[in-house]
């Protein structure tokens, strides 16, 4: 049994080592352009080749610094979609925001726990930046709620010249490849408007207010969950690893 378990084990490790955690991609020159969302939406792709079109450049806030000072440690249950409200600002200039811990909020009691805006991926058109491993915690959603505390935080650009339809093509394709690698239900993608910000009014933020429908989640959000699923229904596991990953579950 322990020997079948070690051999499953290194089996599954060759399929989802691909994470947004750990992979190491091409991270272009500031400012450049990266090659749209490429293949169709409705073939097959591996989890691997699904976070390849998404193209992740990751672009961490220095460890120990900043929205980084403490090390808080997550494991995640939910994704929290959010829209930057910034007009001018791309991915990119996030990045380097939150690199050099210009997102200062108020730290307070039942408010910010660290003085820094912090969120895991700022999204547009043609790329996606990483700013936190996905095992950490942000500062981004509902202040020591389960929002900040177990879900990942990613930002939807709004700068003009932005795509938004393209935004939320690879928005939707990012949420996809969290769900699978972390083997989420559809449910756990949810709006920043879902955690409540005790002390805040509205205590439920318009956000993003794009996808929203007079304030709150309707037809248009679920419209974006459609897309989700669509790109989540892409990936394909071969069925003598779904097998192995089956009888793995059985066995813890």
């Amino acid at each position: 049994m322990v020997a079948l378990y070690t051999a499953t084990a290194v089996l599954l490790a060759t399929v989802i080592t691909v994470s947004c955690t750990t992979m190491g991609v091409e991270q272009p020159v500031s400012g450049q352009k990266v090659t749209s969302i490429s293949g169709p939406i409705n073939s097959s792709v591996t989890e691997a080749q699904l976070f390849s079109e998404i193209r992740v450049v990751k672009r961490f806030i220095p460890k120990g610094r900043y929205g980084r000072k403490l090390h808080r440690p997550m494991n995640p249950r939910y994704i929290t979609v959010h829209s930057t409200q910034n007009y001018d600002g791309d991915a990119w200039d996030h990045a380097r925001a939150l690199e050099r811990g210009k997102l200062r909020a108020p730290k307070r009691l039942g408010g910010n726990r660290i003085g820094y805006l912090t969120w895991h991926f700022t999204v547009q058109e043609d790329v996606v930046m990483q700013h936190l491993p996905t095992n950490e915690q942000g500062e981004h959603a509902d202040f020591d709620g389960v929002g900040n505390n177990q879900s990942i935080g990613i930002e939807m650009c709004e700068h003009r010249g932005n795509s938004r339809s393209q935004t939320l093509q690879r928005t939707a394709k990012l949420c996809a490849s969290l769900m699978h690698q972390y083997n989420l239900p559809l449910r756990s993608v949810v709006p920043h408007y879902h955690w409540p910000r005790k002390g805040m009014n509205p205590m439920h933020k318009n956000c993003p207010h794009f996808l929203m429908t007079n304030g709150r989640p309707g037809r248009k959000w679920n419209d974006f969950l459609k897309m989700v699923k669509s790109e989540y229904d892409r990936i394909y596991i071969p069925s003598q690893i779904a097998s192995m990953r089956s009888r793995l579950i059985g066995i813890r």
